[in-house]
């Protein structure tokens, strides 16, 4: 099957083959270098972007969220930039997109209680008292779990606190907790005090791993040697699943096997995987995880947390502090004060869920069911591959050129091992490099000590969106360097 290439862009009277499928290449550089070839132009050309976007069977989800103007932007220069493009939204890991159907889901409940008031609780499409419930199967489905092992609730540090109460149980022997050296401070900071809590010494009980001198990821042969080694004192090997700082993405099968081998627990702290990469909780046998939903689950800011533990849990582990939420459905409002706790992560609930946080995430939790987490995997290793390619090409430390900027990524190079984020460090100074593009209608997010955060998120974000950063990244340094 052949077409015109004009109509592509490409060298006029020129007929190449179509590509039917440019997300079956081996890799992201295969897949560029393929297009570039079929359509005679450079492969780091606006053309391959645009020619990737018409493929993608993924576009039509970005009209599902709305993407704001670059004049909306508070930071945006509009002698820049035209303020009447959308901006380029590359900050889903930090806060997702609003998804369009949140606003009506909110006006409805908000109707509900205006007109209903009471008979909110059990009456219309999502009464409040169980309306959490109806869409956990959604979130079963990203996360790969049973829906009777999830459960939205409170917000990620609470979960976490209240998941490590019933799994960190430490004696003389075993009484450490295995985590990154940089772990998100919520994490370390609930590490520290639950050691704490159990009259342990942190300094003593808390066991941090760090990458190997001058790496910035942590390999997985370090991990497991470090359990295999140290498992007979270590109570929890507690986890990121996508690190957030250096967006790498641990071997959490890998991870889970070797520390239950030891006789630990595993559990880990999802928010930078869920609605990043594929998630297999019940197949890899994780005891426990909690996640946030406002990044990459598009709830909005504070939105509803999750958290999950593992079905083989569920008659063994017990809920440390108990709720009214945690009494079975069926008999909770007799009142009677006699605990029928329901098993598993369903008996750690403790309050009824607000239904305005329950009414964003249903509406992002909808778009993830219209298509699967193994296609937006697949679209997201070409995204980010394409970018990862793109800034190779162009911003590679050069010998030749000493004062020319370059971008170093600490992200591990290997697909396998990042979700769609890429951490970039500046041969400039890197805040700078922030405030230029911020100027320029990009949306991205820098982490001391000396990185941005880039994240092209799958579910509506572009090629051309990376190939526009691209671009906007050349103005920035350019800027840093003249001043």
């Amino acid at each position: 099957m052949y077409i015109n290439n004009t109509l592509l862009g490409g060298r006029a009277g020129v007929f190449f083959p179509i590509i039917m499928d440019p997300f079956t290449a081996s890799t992201p550089r295969e897949t560029v270098e393929r297009v570039s070839a079929l359509l005679g132009c450079s492969p780091t050309s606006a053309e391959v972007a645009a020619y990737l976007d018409k493929h993608d069977k993924l576009q039509h989800l970005r009209e599902k969220f709305l993407v704001p103007k670059i004049a909306d932007l508070p930071t945006s220069d509009l002698s820049l930039v035209d303020g009447t493009k959308e901006c380029i939204y590359f900050v889903g890991n930090s806060l997702g997109l609003q998804p369009k159907m949140a606003r009506q889901y909110l006006d409805e409940e908000l109707e509900k209680w205006a007109k209903m008031a009471n008979h909110g609780h059990t009456k219309g499409t999502r009464p409040w008292a169980w309306a959490e419930n109806n869409i956990e199967d959604l979130m079963a489905k990203i996360v790969g779990a049973k829906t009777e092992e999830v459960a939205l609730m409170n917000g990620l540090t609470v979960n976490l606190h209240l998941l490590m109460l019933s799994f960190y149980k430490p004696t003389a022997a075993r009484h450490k907790i295995l985590l990154e050296y940089k772990a998100f401070p919520s994490d370390h900071y609930a590490v520290v005090s639950q050691i704490q809590l159990r009259g342990f010494d942190p300094q003593q009980s808390m066991l941090l791993l760090s990458p190997r001198p001058g790496e910035d990821a942590l390999r997985t042969e370090d991990i497991l040697e470090v359990i295999e080694k140290e498992g007979d004192s270590i109570a929890v090997v507690m986890f990121s699943g996508v690190q957030y700082y250096t967006g790498q993405l641990f071997n959490m099968a890998a991870i889970t096997k070797a520390g239950q081998r030891k006789g630990c627990y595993v559990g880990f702290d999802c928010a930078h995987a869920v609605g990043n990469v594929e998630l297999e909780l019940h197949n890899w046998g994780v005891d426990f995880a909690c996640w946030c939903t406002y990044k990459y689950l598009n709830s909005g800011a504070g939105g509803l947390a999750g958290a999950f533990i593992h079905e083989k849990h569920k008659h063994t582990i017990k809920p440390a502090l108990l709720g009214w939420w945690g009494h079975d459905l069926k008999t909770r409002f007799q009142m009677n004060n006699v605990l029928e706790l329901q098993p598993g992560v369903s008996g750690f609930r403790l309050s009824n869920q607000p239904i305005l946080l329950v009414c964003p995430l249903q509406a992002s939790l909808e778009v993830f069911n219209m298509t699967t987490m193994q296609l937006l995997r697949r679209k997201s290793l070409l995204l980010t591959g394409y970018l990862d390619y793109l800034v190779q090409h162009y911003y590679t430390k050069d010998p030749t050129q000493p004062h020319k900027p370059y971008v170093h990524i600490i992200t591990p190079s290997d697909p396998q091992q990042r979700g769609c984020q890429l951490s970039f460090s500046f041969s400039v100074p890197f805040q700078k490099v922030f405030q230029e593009l911020e100027k320029r209608g990009v949306a991205c997010d820098m982490r001391e000590p000396s990185v941005l955060r880039i994240a092209p998120v799958p579910l509506y974000n572009s090629f051309t969106d990376v190939h526009r950063f691209i671009e906007t990244l050349a103005a920035a340094l350019a800027a840093c360097s003249s001043q």
